[in-house]
Order: C-alpha cells, then structure tokens, then sequence
C-alpha cells in the first residue's frame, strides 16, 4: 500500500515538474496580438456593427489557423471589441479604453462620425487605425495612421452625381441629409456633382439619425417638382422615408448611399420599396475577386448571408495583418510603413494599395435599384483614383 502511494505521489511530482518545464516554454512561443473593434452593436445600427464584426473575426480566426510568425514567435490574434453607440462622445471614450488594452492596431470605427474624432486617440497613440468610415475628412487629416476599407464618399459621391444626371436623366434634384458626418459629407459631393454634370439642385433639406416623419419636408419638396431625391443618411430613415414619398404620391425616385442598400431598407420601406436607387462603395459580392470563397467560408461560420460591409472588414483585417507579416513584427512603427506600401489580392478586389492619405487606390462604385422588392444591380464603375 506504501509504495503505491509513494508511487502515486511520485508520479504527480513528474505531472508538475513536466508542466512547469514545458508550459511555460510553450507560451513563450506564442505571442498575444491585440486588436481593437469598435462600432455600433447596439440600437438602430447594431445590424452594421455586427456585419461589420464578423468579417473581422472570420479573418482572425484563419490567421490564427496559419501559425503566422511575429517578433520570432508564433501570434495569437485577439479582437478587443467595444460599443460606441455611432455616439461621437461615446466613439471617443471607447478609444481611449482600446488604447489602454494594449492594441497593436485599429480596426474601426463603423460611422465616419465616430471614426473622425476618434482617429485622433489613436494616432496620438501611435496605432495604425483602417476604418470603415467613407466620409473624406476622416483621411484629410494627414494623419500617417488613417486608412480605409472601402471608398471614400468622395468618390462615391461624384458617381451618385453623375448617375443621377446621365442616367436617370434627372435636371431637378433635391437633397436631404442627416446632418451626421456621413450623411452631409456624402450629400456635399453629390450637389458637386450633379452640379458638374448639368443638374440643379432646387431644394437642401436636413433631418437626424433619429427622425422616422419627413412629411413635412417631402410635401415642401414636392411643391418644387423635383426629378430626383437624393438621401445621404441611415436606411432606418430611408425606409419610412421612401413609404411616405409614396403616400404623398411624390413620383420622384429616392437616391442614396450604400447605408441604404439593406435588407433593413426593404423591410422598413416595403412595396414602397420598388424604384429605390442606393450606390454601394464596392462591387457586388459575386463579381469580387475571391467574393465566391468569401460568401462560403462566412455562410459556414456565421449561419447567415454576408452583409455590405462583411467582406471589405474581412480584407481590413488581412491588409493590417500582412502588413505586419512583412514586416515580421506586430510593432506599429514597424509594419506601418509596410501598410502604406502595402499590394495585396483580396476578397473584394485584385488589387488593394493606399495612397499618400490612406485612401484606397482603385474606385469601384456599384449603383443597385430595387425590382420586386430585392436588390438588382444596375451598373457598377471602377477606376484608379488620380495621383
């Protein structure tokens, strides 16, 4: 019985001496890389936020499956995530709690309202930041650490313009906008560039993130006979929006930006929904350079359909971490650098770099319309950004 036990005791001796000896060494080789997420995934926004999320975690969790090698060990990627409400105060305080983790890098804010003041904590800071924000003073701060992962609205902007004008052969076009930074900024180019190609703009008029009754502002609109209407704001404004045009029998198309281009859209809108035009920064998930593999691999993971913005997160993550993979380290004054030179192929697109401002290279604008209530495509235009 003795030496049983003594045998017993022997053997849980070597369990603990062989676990300090290998435990240890084995999480010396591994090295934890944080990075910081934050967005919206509660209230009106959370469906964006959560899309948003998810291709930032389908990215991580296949980096951690590669055994990718950085500052000699083998890297571990973790998602700090936070709320930040598409609250610009919030944004903020959220930021300074992502710094304070520990993060090697940025990835977020969803809202250019959030993103904007909260790039500068994080510039500040040192931590290269790619956001989803398109408003284009976000990377007009010639911050070195800004950079996107989608077009800017600029560019979208000047597309929706020229659309309008061309091809739906509108003159007269009134503006509404939700006085957020995405919503103005994207309204702001649009009068540019309906203005450049021979349209006038016959009425601007301004809402919030929060209104769901526009009866007033549609009925002054419709006494000045417009063409067209464009929106630049949320599809939880958009949708009441497009069904009371209709119930005041305002036979103008509605226009909008990418926010619109949802499900959450065609829910709230419902037949009203039928001749609803939105531009998506991007090209449509089949036309994609690996969009096919993308849809497959999220489907499986998430039981769900990708959302808009899924798949340009996804290569938001995977442009911050080959960026790091070429420079064999998870240093932000290391692979930055590598970030700003950064060529890659990727879900969304052959040919991912950034320019001086952090800005994506190639333009790719997809203008889509509903047709029993569900999104066709229209027509989509890419094209290098000018040097």
């Amino acid at each position: 019985m003795q030496s049983t036990i003594r045998f017993k005791l022997l053997a849980v001796s070597a369990a603990v001496l062989t676990s300090f000896a290998f435990g240890p060494a084995q999480a010396a080789d591994t090295q934890l890389v944080k990075l910081g997420f934050a967005a919206p995934l509660t209230g009106p926004q959370a469906h964006y936020g959560e899309d948003m999320k998810n291709g930032l975690t389908l990215a991580l969790e296949e980096a951690n499956k590669k055994g990718i090698q950085l500052d000699g060990k083998t890297a571990e990627f973790e998602l700090v995530s936070r709320d930040d409400q598409a609250d610009p105060r919030t944004a903020v305080q959220v930021a300074q709690q992502i710094v304070d983790e520990g993060v090697k890098g940025m990835l977020g804010h969803f809202n250019s309202g959030t993103t904007i003041p909260a790039s500068r904590v994080y510039h500040d800071a040192g931590i290269p930041q790619i956001a989803m924000a398109t408003s284009p003073e976000y990377t007009q701060q010639d911050y070195e650490t800004t950079y996107r992962m989608m077009t800017s609205d600029t560019q979208q902007g000047a597309a929706d313009g020229v659309f309008i004008v061309k091809d739906l052969g509108a003159k007269k076009i009134a503006l509404i906008d939700d006085r957020t930074a995405y919503g103005q900024g994207l309204a702001d180019e649009v009068a540019k560039a309906v203005e450049a190609a021979g349209g006038e703009i016959i009425a601007r008029e301004y809402t919030t993130d929060k209104a769901n009754d526009f009866t007033a502002i549609l009925t002054n609109i419709k006494s000045k006979s417009p063409d067209a209407i464009f929106f630049g704001g949320l599809d939880a404004q958009s949708g009441p929006m497009r069904s009371q045009m209709v119930r005041l029998g305002i036979k103008a198309p509605l226009v909008s930006g990418e926010m619109t281009r949802s499900d959450t859209f065609l829910k709230l809108a419902g037949d009203a929904a039928n001749g609803t035009y939105a531009s998506l920064a991007g090209v449509p998930l089949q036309s994609m350079a690996a969009g096919e593999q993308f849809m497959n691999a999220y489907k499986a993971r998430f039981k769900v359909e990708p959302g808009v913005y899924s798949p340009y997160a996804y290569d938001g993550a995977w442009n911050m971490i080959t960026a790091m993979q070429e420079a064999g380290s998870s240093d932000p004054a290391k692979y930055l650098p590598k970030l700003a030179s950064l060529k890659r192929s990727g879900a969304t697109s052959k040919h991912i770099s950034y320019d001086k401002r952090g800005d994506l290279k190639e333009i790719a604008v997809t203008i889509y319309e509903v047709k029993d209530n569900k999104w066709v495509m229209v027509k989509t235009m890419v094209s290098q950004a000018a040097k």
